[in-house]
């Protein structure tokens, strides 16, 4: 490589965002000695991302720099400390527009001559450069330079200058802008080496949604698409989105993962293999949640480590849940094992609960139960999207052997039910919970209408909770009507009972 070429390579080198998972959707960073373009409308956190950005290179022994024409210094100082951010040993210098200043000799007694405005400003912004001798800059913000050049040439011709001079000064520039004037306004879009844009959406019910997308960078490869993020104390954090095919460090299968009773290993064809995902389905009140927490406590028992993410129930009602059909939780939950998570989809995006999940797998994670799939629904803002989402994350599941189990409500109790959406196809295992009719009881019944991988029983068990746990009948060959949502026993095999002592769930 000649000198010319390693001159090349070190510069526009990747320099921090201050946030680790920023700095992965931008493959390392911003450009080094380079503008670019945070965008965003009042209030999407544009101020608060660039203070994190700047902390960060103070931290490395850089000299940082901010110049704000759009806030004073002081609304500066208590924003970083509401956020439990420190900008000591960061110059802050404020340069405030002629025009906008209360010195009755700024103002222009007969014509306003936007022309001397701009030009001051712009050469205050130049000076405060010069006099810090900064490496990593931020400006804040551009509207004002907007409103003062009065006409898109002037404006760009402005920015144009001053992305030469900061090259010049060997200088990594943020530049803020609010889209005050067109959210489609793509001036700056070609003057700027990268470009973020911060979005805030607004919902018909629940907490707004935060989500960033990277427009461009140039000469370098970056993670497309919108990520959800949140504001919150200590800054932004962003949850890049799920890509399945980015981890490339897969865990090996090891072996079947019994569920602890060998009636539904029977039925399911040895247990549930690892790194696979199976989908239990079936009306309310059939059991699901208990089957599905029954599916791995074996492995709880073992020690390895179990997330269970509930839409529905609190952590509360799970321990009362677990207790009234004889799986004792709370030594599980004590000693980290079991991980429960009670996830509210009015206050959280299927980006922040992907990013939780991931996490947690890379933490050793070996069994997901996402309880149920109606609660995720609503996390997301366009439901249309809930199965690309799901093909994602199962298959980074599956690539990481991960056991997952995942819950599916179907619609009313009785008569015809049917699912929200259909998730069989990307599930490995499908087990079918239904009611029905015996004796004038209506009793539960469990049964594999799919197994990718290996050989399952076609018949239908009887699945019985009681206060001793969860049992499994033998096969019961005397059904009619296995097709419909409400089958009917009349066969002579004897139907399951609540064991001595135990009382019936």
């Amino acid at each position: 490589m000649t000198a010319s070429d390693a001159d090349l390579a070190a510069d526009a080198s990747p320099v921090t965002t201050g946030l680790d998972s920023l700095d992965y959707i931008l493959s390392g960073g911003y450009a080094a000695n380079r503008c670019h373009l945070i965008e965003g409308q009042p209030g999407s956190g544009k101020t608060t991302l660039a203070m994190q950005f700047l902390i960060a290179g103070q931290a490395r022994g850089e000299k940082c720099l901010f110049i704000t024409i759009s806030e004073s210094p002081f609304e500066l100082l208590h924003v970083a400390r509401s956020h439990g951010l420190s900008l000591d040993g960061i110059d802050i210098v404020e340069c405030v527009p002629p025009e906008l200043s209360l010195d009755p000799e700024s103002y222009q007694s007969i014509v306003h001559a936007s022309e001397l405005e701009l030009g001051e400003t712009v050469r205050g912004v130049m000076a405060a450069v010069v006099a810090s001798r900064p490496t990593l800059v931020v400006l804040d913000s551009l509207s004002e330079v907007r409103l003062l050049a009065q006409g898109a040439l002037r404006y760009r011709r402005q920015v144009l200058a001053l992305k030469h001079f900061f090259f010049q000064q060997n200088c990594t520039v943020l530049l803020l802008d609010d889209l005050t004037v067109r959210e489609d306004d793509l001036t700056l879009h070609s003057i700027a080496h990268g470009v973020v844009r911060l979005e805030q959406l607004a919902m018909d019910y629940g907490a707004e949604r935060r989500r960033l997308r990277v427009f461009k960078m140039r000469g370098r490869a970056f993670h497309g698409g919108f990520h959800d993020f949140v504001i919150a104390h200590g800054g932004l954090n962003v949850f890049p989105r799920l890509i399945a095919s980015d981890d490339v460090a897969a865990r090996p299968a090891r072996r079947p993962a019994s569920t602890g009773i060998a009636a539904l290993d029977s039925l399911t064809g040895g247990g549930l293999d690892e790194g696979t995902t199976t989908l239990i389905q079936g009306p309310s009140g059939t059991g699901k949640s208990t089957l599905a927490l029954q599916c791995v406590r074996e492995r709880l028992e073992r020690g390895e480590t179990v997330l269970f993410v509930s839409f529905e129930e609190t952590v509360t009602t799970f321990r009362r849940r677990a207790a009234s059909v004889g799986i004792g939780v709370e030594a599980y939950l004590a000693s980290g094992v079991l991980r429960f998570v009670h996830v509210d989809p009015a206050e959280t995006s299927a980006g922040q609960i992907s990013d939780m999940v991931r996490n947690s797998v890379r933490d050793d994670v070996t069994s997901v139960i996402l309880d149920s799939l109606s609660g995720y629904q609503h996390a997301l803002r366009d439901e249309h999207y809930l199965l690309l989402h799901m093909h994602e994350l199962l298959t980074f599941l599956n690539q990481q052997a991960v056991v997952t189990i995942v819950v599916l409500a179907q619609a009313g109790v009785v008569g015809t039910l049917a699912p929200p959406f259909d998730m069989t196809y990307l599930a490995d295992t499908v087990l079918l919970l239904r009611f029905f009719e015996a004796g004038g009881e209506m009793r539960r019944a469990v049964s594999v209408i799919k197994k990718r991988i290996g050989s399952h029983e076609r018949m239908m068990r009887e699945l019985f909770l009681d206060s001793q746990g969860v049992q499994v009948g033998p096969a019961l060959p005397g059904f009619q009507n296995i097709m419909s949502s409400r089958p009917i026993y009349t066969g002579s095999t004897p139907l399951l009972q609540a064991r001595d002592g135990a009382a019936s769930a």
